[in-house]
């Protein structure tokens, strides 16, 4: 049986009047590898943006994650419907040039809410994420949608078409998150990244609106005003980036830093990363301790070795250094090795602090947990544990895998002391004590009493040791400070962890321990 010649179709009758429509192939890739790749740099940098104000937390990470594919979904969702109900050659330079604008703006909306929003709780840490990322994603995720419907002029070729453009979006995305993460947050300041970005997508919507109109008469759409309204709005944004708060002196790959003096001692300087408080250090007196869990430490360091003998001592985490500067002012020839995880952070102490390293000082870049398999087993009198993203103990460092490395580390009747923040209903704290204790046969607590009861935040010194620890020497040395901590061992520790969970490397949840009932 004949078929109609409705029914036949003819492979070799003319392309769909469509084709004409058609982006050519390499700018059709540009548009979507560029708008795509825009889109994970935002989402990095935003990490940056909020991190002063809500801090480095897995739930601000998942909220960025969250935030952004939630952009990307409602984007392609609104591209794809608009590009059904109008030319999408006459929105493609719009919307890169209304992202560019957004971006410009996300600046200093970020430094502003930021200062209202700052904090951990739930709602801000989402509102000021949304605010970083949302609208420039989502009108750079319509891209994407609107190049696919010009592309698909030939019904035969759809899936090679959405396939190839789809795969072209991918790898825009990944190698904007691998230059983005290895090589520009490294190099520049995420205001520098920020506003570099803005200028490069209008300057690209602007290109391509002219080529456009130059081709089919599809560019930027609107009257004179509308353009002039988009041109006043991107200068506006840069102008507020300007102007906007900044809460760094430094960027560094890992932290928004800045030193501040002490007005109550004109030798005073406080280090802040991400806004919170890390370190003091007195540049004229290095046995000057200013915070209470380094007066513990030193307490614990007196009690383990009289002042004057020189130790062994291994740092996790650098911060001020003022624990390995207490420690060579107080021991002669002891030898300090800092194991700190961020390169900058150890410039801006050198320039701002007066850390100079030397024969007793040197300070390692690189992440503890792999460093500290490296040291020798038993090479060191002290261990000491101060290393925080924000205000919270990397999990990888918290895990009873690290404690072993640690006590590998340690020489018999060695001690290792570790600083936690915790707040009420202290599940972390808990949890980590017992970790610890999972590896080291003698370990007790010190915080003030409000804290161990629950009624407050606070640091937590856990101090532990293969060996009997000197309970009552150390008690006796904490008694003589100004603000007397509780110590906790034997019967009162063992009720305090009760049955907390022990951290392993497969299963270490410290973020959700640490969030408040």
């Amino acid at each position: 049986m004949s078929s109609s010649s409705s029914d036949v179709v003819d492979e070799t009758a003319p392309a769909s009047p469509a084709t004409s429509r058609a982006l050519p192939n390499g700018l059709a890739a540009f548009l979507v590898f560029f708008s795509s790749g825009a889109v994970l740099v935002l989402e990095t940098v935003s990490l940056r943006l909020v991190g002063p104000y809500v801090g480095v937390t897995l739930q601000v990470t998942s909220s960025v994650i969250g935030i952004a594919l939630a952009a990307i979904a409602y984007g392609a969702w609104t591209g794809g419907w608009l590009a059904d109900r109008r030319d999408p050659r006459g929105l493609l330079a719009p919307a890169l040039v209304l992202a560019g604008i957004a971006a410009a703006v996300t600046l200093p909306v970020v430094r502003y809410a930021g200062e209202v929003l700052r904090g951990g709780a739930a709602a801000a840490i989402l509102l000021l994420v949304a605010a970083a990322v949302f609208v420039p994603a989502a009108l750079l995720s319509a891209v994407t949608p609107l190049v696919v419907k010009l592309q698909l002029a030939d019904l035969r070729r759809t899936g090679q078409v959405v396939g190839r453009l789809s795969g072209i979006g991918t790898l825009g995305g990944i190698t904007a998150t691998l230059v983005t993460g290895f090589v520009l947050v490294a190099a520049l300041p995420s205001t520098v990244i920020l506003i570099a970005l803005a200028a490069l997508l209008g300057v690209t919507g602007l290109a391509l609106g002219a080529y456009l109109r130059r081709q089919r008469g599809a560019g930027l759409p609107g009257p004179a005003r509308a353009k002039a309204t988009l041109a006043v709005l991107g200068l506006l944004g840069a102008g507020l980036s300007a102007v906007a708060p900044n809460p760094c002196d430094v960027e560094t790959a890992y932290h928004c830093a800045r030193v501040a003096e002490d007005p109550s001692r004109p030798s005073g300087r406080v280090l802040y990363l991400n806004s919170a408080q890390h370190s003091y250090v007195d540049l004229a007196d290095p046995t000057h301790l200013e915070f209470e869990y380094t007066r513990w430490i030193g307490a614990a360091a007196d009690v383990l070795a009289p002042k004057g003998q020189r130790l062994d001592a291994l740092h996790l985490g650098g911060g001020g250094f003022t624990v390995p500067r207490y420690l060579s002012a107080t021991r002669p020839g002891t030898d300090n090795v800092v194991f700190e995880i961020d390169g900058g952070l150890v410039e801006l102490d050198r320039r701002e602090l007066g850390v100079r390293p030397g024969p007793g000082l040197r300070a390692v870049v690189g992440d503890a947990r792999i460093l500290v398999a490296g040291e020798p087993a038993d090479s060191r009198d002290l261990v000491v544990g101060d290393a925080f993203g924000h205000l919270v103990v990397p999990w990888h460092l918290a895990t009873r895998e690290m404690a072993a490395e640690v006590r590998r580390v340690l020489r018999p009747g060695g001690l290792y002391v570790q600083n936690v923040i915790d707040y009420p209903p202290g599940r972390f704290i808990r949890s980590e004590l017992a970790t610890v204790a999972a590896e080291f046969r003698h370990v007790a607590v010190v915080a003030p009493p409000a804290a161990l009861a629950g009624q407050v935040g606070s640091n937590f010194l856990v101090v532990a040791s293969d060996a009997p620890l000197p309970l009552d020497a150390l008690n006796q040395r904490l008694g003589a400070l100004d603000t007397v901590p509780d110590l906790l061992a034997g019967a009162e520790f063992t009720a305090f962890v009760g049955d907390a969970l022990v951290l392993t490397d497969d299963y270490a949840p410290v973020d959700q321990l640490l969030a408040t009932a």
